[in-house]
């Protein structure tokens, strides 16, 4: 086995090495939004979300802008939501993601659609926008 071989192998395996702890601590961010959001827990939230997030939707054809602190305000300690959220999709390359999340709301029954951005920021993976929309959930 030659030498360049070997070196190519190491240096592969520990870029793959690097990719799976990347894939995970973005899932870990992205679970700490969705349980911290389901079970009352704004600290977990608040831990997911970069300071500067905004929160982007339309609302009756105007932009509405959310800013991230006044959502996570909005979260009471403790006070389960009954929402289900499930992480539909990753994408990311070195320090940038992006994630597809869907959650299913209670009463009115709906199903929201969460488009992220997230950056490995100081060595965490932040989400740093988030874009959402919802549809009735069939049958209501």
């Amino acid at each position: 086995m030659n030498k360049f071989f070997i070196i190519s192998f190491i240096f592969f395996g520990m870029q793959m090495s690097n990719a799976q702890t990347d894939l995970e601590t973005i899932t870990a961010t992205l679970m700490d939004y969705i349980e911290g959001t389901a079970n009352g827990e704004p600290e977990r939230v608040k831990r997911a979300f970069h300071a500067d997030l905004n929160l982007y939707s339309i609302a009756n054809d105007s932009l509405r802008v959310w800013h991230g602190q006044n959502y996570i305000d909005g979260i009471k300690q403790g006070k389960k939501s009954n929402r289900i959220g499930r992480i539909v999709s990753i994408d990311y390359k070195n320090d940038a993601a992006c994630a597809k999340i869907e959650i299913l709301m209670p009463g009115p029954k709906r199903i929201y659609t969460d488009y992220l951005l997230l950056l490995k920021y100081q060595g965490n993976w932040k989400i740093i926008h988030k874009s959402y929309t919802y549809v009735d959930y069939p049958g209501e």
